[in-house]
């Protein structure tokens, strides 16, 4: 059998980043657990698995050295960010499965014929079965040498806290203190336990990876600075109260992800926006209303929304929002009353109704219709 023209599409197709990204998409749609971790973390291991599964299919042999040590890593990081080993093959068959239906249908339509792709796919699954054995070892191998450490013990009891589930609180945390949960948007370990190091430092306190994120229990926050990963803290709650807080600061933690906030941030700080981007479709007629006269393909339309939004945030105040957007004053003012003559809405003056709902729906409105847009 001429196996060339499909050795040839696997050629093709080993560098497209479009199949990279959609083997991304296929992994973290098919496991919430992996939808949780950070983009970036899933492609990395995605990344270096679907180079070695196309490798080992260019090459006609067993996955490489390259290969088997991403298998190794994807399934001991796994581990050590608290994922089991269900959830992490859950991503893993959902991006083989998007890779041989790839595969064949690039293939049909360039017309390998059948009996080629055929044994390509089953030469895929040989390869995949290889490197799912080298995961699977690589977890337990990892959850092993976690379970001997005292670490571990208190690293499962933060996890039980956090998911709400009956467990004593026993040292190093009180069960009558008060304590921040803090989570943060770092998955990988060797970052995680950097940060960890800078959250128990500031006090009494426990830190690990949960659900992926690295998340604490501590008496007391670091220095907050505006750059760095980003992190949201609920006010102090004794830790049967963990769990409520630890739901809170997770929504309010992707609301933060989506608005490409970076650094400390205190759970209250992000009331309003954990409420709004729970409910994105609330906030499309809300600007479909208000923004009914802009048109969110017009370049100049989106400068007047980015400038609305700039001057809500800045308090209403003139000059401040002139500053951050790097205009002069009077510029702000044009595209203000632009924006009215636009909408037929005035951005500041209610109506005789209440002036804060007022300016939170212009506020809403307009993020969801610059997100959308």
């Amino acid at each position: 059998m001429d196996r060339g023209p499909f050795l040839d599409l696997v050629a093709e197709l080993s560098g497209d980043p479009a199949l990279l990204e959609a083997t991304v998409a296929a992994a973290r749609g098919s496991s919430p657990v992996v939808a949780e971790l950070p983009e970036e973390e899933t492609r990395r291991h995605t990344r270096a698995l679907t180079d070695g599964v196309l490798a080992a299919l260019r090459h006609d042999g067993e996955p490489g050295p390259g290969a088997l040590a991403a298998a190794e890593a994807l399934g001991s990081d796994r581990a050590r960010q608290g994922v089991p080993v269900a959830d992490f093959l859950d991503g893993f068959q959902a991006g083989r499965a998007f890779l041989v239906h790839a595969l064949i249908a690039a293939g049909r339509a360039r017309g390998v014929p059948a009996d080629a792709l055929l044994e390509g796919v089953t030469r895929i699954d040989a390869v995949t079965t290889v490197l799912i054995q080298r995961m699977v070892h690589a977890h337990r191998v990892a959850e092993l040498e976690l379970a001997r450490t005292a670490r571990e013990s208190h690293q499962q009891m933060l996890r039980q806290l956090l998911h709400g589930e009956p467990v004593p609180v026993t040292e190093p945390l009180d069960p009558d203190a008060a304590y921040h949960c803090v989570v943060s948007d770092v998955a990988d370990p060797a970052a995680a336990a950097e940060l960890e190091g800078v959250l128990t430092a500031q006090g009494h306190g426990l830190a690990g990876l949960v659900d992926g994120r690295l998340a604490a229990l501590v008496t007391r926050l670091p220095e907050r600075r505006p750059h760095g990963p980003l992190l949201v803290a609920a006010p102090p709650a004794r830790p049967a109260r963990a769990a409520d807080r630890y739901a809170l600061v997770r929504r309010a933690l992707r609301a933060g992800e989506t608005a490409g906030l970076t650094g400390l941030w205190r759970l209250t700080d992000l009331a309003l926006l954990t409420a709004t981007e729970a409910e994105p479709d609330l906030g499309l007629l809300l600007a479909a209303e208000l923004l009914d006269g802009l048109d969110p393909g017009d370049a100049f339309h989106r400068e007047l929304a980015e400038t609305a939004l700039s001057y809500l945030d800045h308090g209403g105040r003139i000059e401040p929002t002139a500053a951050a957007l790097h205009v002069h004053g009077n510029t702000v003012k044009y595209r203000l009353r632009r924006l009215h003559d636009l909408t037929g809405r005035s951005l500041t003056d209610p109506g005789g109704g209440p002036a804060v709902p007022h300016a939170a729906h212009w506020w809403w409105a307009l993020r969801r219709w610059l997100a959308e847009g």
